[in-house]
């Protein structure tokens, strides 16, 4: 149907088998449902699965369940990863000095996302006049995983085999998600406080369940709050109706 979401639509290429079932019986399962609740539950795994979304009616995995618990989600899912450029410069053609492809389930992609992001984010270090240590990172951690995770969240995963893209110059970043603003989020409110919509609602929900997402419509203004503390400039927003770019300028 078309007001299914497409993170729970389901898979036609895939099986159960798919489908790691202890990731979900061992990780999953224990962050989304009570305790209380899975000692009493005598359901079956298969019910389990559709009761979270992850399987439909007829026992066919949905993409959120090879995002989350895909033993090869890139398989079925092609644009489920991330590119990672490091350019020695301020323009793309100026040399490469890393490149990767993220991939894996979404725990996967973000946990390895957060390890890369710190390691390419330097820190210089001031001595004050108080001869205390300040230490100021060229990003603020909680804005780049916000807004990054953001695009994973946002972007849409249907008509598209492009990928998140983080190209990281010797200025700025630039965060490229496929796919422009859903619902009633449009060009004129983006960013405005209180204004969000999920074009992946269960997508949003496991990432919530996993510990990637606090409180839901506030990402934004975490990383500007967070870019202000740190002395980097407000990021930018450049939103068309195919895709959306986020620029975050390096502390002047």
């Amino acid at each position: 149907a078309r007001d299914i979401p497409f993170d729970i639509k389901p898979l036609t290429s895939a099986t159960i088998h798919d489908l790691d079932l202890d990731l979900f019986k061992r990780e999953y399962l224990p962050l989304a449902v009570a305790p209380e609740i899975l000692e009493q539950n005598k359901r079956s795994i298969e019910d389990q699965l559709l009761a979270l979304r992850f399987m439909d009616n007829n026992a066919q995995p949905t993409v959120l369940s090879m995002m989350v618990l895909g033993k090869d989600p890139q398989r079925h899912i092609p644009c489920d990863y991330i590119q990672f450029l490091r350019i020695d410069g301020n323009v793309l053609t100026d040399p490469i000095r890393d490149q990767k492809e993220v991939n894996g389930t979404l725990v996967d992609i973000l946990r390895r996302l957060d390890e890369i992001l710190e390691a390419h984010n330097s820190v210089a270090s001031s001595i004050t006049a108080g001869t205390l240590e300040v230490r100021h990172p060229e990003y603020p951690m909680p804005a780049l995983q916000q807004l990054t995770r953001n695009a994973v969240l946002h972007r849409t995963y249907e008509g598209t085999n492009a990928p998140v893209r983080i190209y990281w110059f010797s200025d700025r970043i630039e965060i490229h998600s496929p796919g422009g603003p859903f619902g009633q989020v449009s060009r004129e409110n983006f960013g405005q406080p209180g204004v969000t919509d999920y074009r992946n609602p269960h997508l949003a929900e496991a990432m919530k369940v996993l510990g990637y997402v606090q409180r839901f419509g506030v990402g934004i203004q975490i990383a500007r709050e967070e870019l202000k503390k740190n002395g980097n400039p407000m990021p930018e927003f450049t939103v068309e109706l195919t895709h959306i770019l986020v620029t975050i300028r390096r502390v002047l």
